[in-house]
């Protein structure tokens, strides 16, 4: 099950329109504190800027949204970005776009596609992922069946995410929950029945799948 889209992590871009500089941060974040702390930092590196126009979307169903122009006519830019975000069901992001002013006004419509460019161009550079209901088996077994989880893993079903090193080796695999009765079955055939449902632990977590 897929709960929302957000960013897979932080990114900066930078475009420059007709003299002006847009540099825009974008970055995953959980609360309104730590989209209030980015946006703080954010100011405080470009305090000589003309703006630095903010926009945040958090909550599963986006239920907390805030923009601001920062100085820029009324809607020609931190609301842009905000519905561009929500449009393509982004959430738990934030974003500041950094402007320096080059001397040419670019009107009402020139403003409103430069912030949208200028958060679409961090946007793409962050990249995108899912957040979903994985899982995640655990389980240990003997260093000469390891070789062979390795090779299994390339066809996609599920990845390795964790390995530890001990008199066996204890594994862990990520996978999507409609997999886990088959991995579960393969591990079972692969060992002679020595992992079961007695020696497979699943576990069920929230983890993120770029797209």
């Amino acid at each position: 099950m897929v709960y929302y889209k957000t960013v897979a992590g932080y990114a900066e871009a930078e475009q420059v329109i007709d003299k002006s500089r847009f540099i825009s941060y974008i970055k995953p974040v959980e609360t309104r504190e730590e989209a209030e702390a980015f946006i703080k930092e954010i100011r405080t590196m470009h305090k000589s800027a003309t703006h630095n126009v903010p926009a945040y979307v958090i909550g599963e169903k986006s239920q907390l949204q805030w923009a601001s122009d920062d100085g820029e006519p009324s809607g020609t830019s931190g609301a842009p970005m905000l519905h561009m975000f929500v449009g393509e069901g982004i959430t738990n992001v934030v974003v500041v776009v950094t402007r320096y002013f080059g001397g040419i006004k670019l009107g009402t419509g020139g403003l409103v596609r430069a912030y949208t460019s200028s958060a679409r161009l961090a946007l793409e550079a962050a990249g995108i992922c899912e957040v979903k209901e994985l899982d995640h088996i655990k389980f240990k077994l003997d260093y000469q069946y390891y070789g062979k989880i390795q090779n299994l893993e390339q066809d996609g079903t599920f990845s390795i995410v964790d390995a530890v090193f001990e008199d066996k080796v204890v594994l862990t695999l990520q996978t999507d929950p409609e997999h886990s009765p088959g991995i579960k079955n393969m591990l079972s055939e692969l060992t002679g029945g020595v992992l079961n449902e007695d020696t497979i632990v699943v576990e069920k977590i929230l983890g993120k799948n770029r797209i």
